[in-house]
């Protein structure tokens, strides 16, 4: 891929692999905070690799003001005990992992604190993961929607619907992986799974 100069990212739910390589490889980035909210997304979804294989965890949302408020007013639904769902699977898939045990203190608050808003929650988790993988954790934010197709927008290619913009690379790199031996190579999972697993070389995979 070409030089990524001013990258365009959607707030996200434990981002998938190819969402950190654009925040490595940029000059600048910047989130997106002024769009609608769009279900069936990495912005409230995530993809693990579990004992039964590819796992995709959802958070659900309160739709009782209507289905297209901004994605920075989107609230979370807490009727369902989503949180100890999620992170009992976050567990039983990494436990064995070799760096699970190194930074699970940091990520189970997370998911025993009440959550309010999608786009708030997702921020903080992604300020940590940075942080984890050795980025500037440091975030910026559009200050309007950014309509059209602006150069290094990665909104709508970043999905679990699109193809790759890292084709190639995920061909070729590869990492350890817990269950691998049973579903072989699973690419481009939430980036939990590179950090569980390769800890501080995961920013050298990306």
């Amino acid at each position: 891929m070409n030089k990524i100069h001013t990258a365009l990212l959607t707030s996200a739910y434990l981002p998938p692999v190819d969402y950190f390589r654009v925040i490595a490889r940029a000059d600048k980035w910047q989130i997106e905070q002024w769009e609608n909210y769009q279900k069936q997304s990495y912005r409230s979804r995530c993809h693990i690799l579990s004992a039964n294989g590819p796992l995709s965890l959802s958070i659900p949302v309160d739709r009782s003001e209507g289905h297209s408020l901004p994605i920075k007013n989107m609230r979370v639904d807490n009727s369902v005990n989503w949180q100890k769902t999620h992170w009992g699977a976050i567990v039983s898939a990494y436990q064995s992992s070799p760096f699970f045990e190194y930074y699970k203190e940091d990520f189970r608050p997370f998911y025993e604190n009440r959550v309010e808003t999608l786009f708030e929650f997702n921020t903080a988790l992604t300020k940590l993961l940075l942080d984890s993988l050795g980025l500037p954790s440091e975030i910026s934010f559009t200050e309007s929607f950014m309509g059209g197709k602006p150069a290094d927008d990665f909104r709508f290619s970043i999905h679990p619907k699109q193809k790759s913009p890292f084709v190639e690379e995920n061909k070729k790199g590869r990492y350890h992986q817990v269950f691998a031996h049973k579903f072989d190579f699973k690419e481009n999972l939430s980036v939990i799974d590179l950090l569980f697993n390769e800890g501080p070389e995961s920013l050298r995979y990306l």
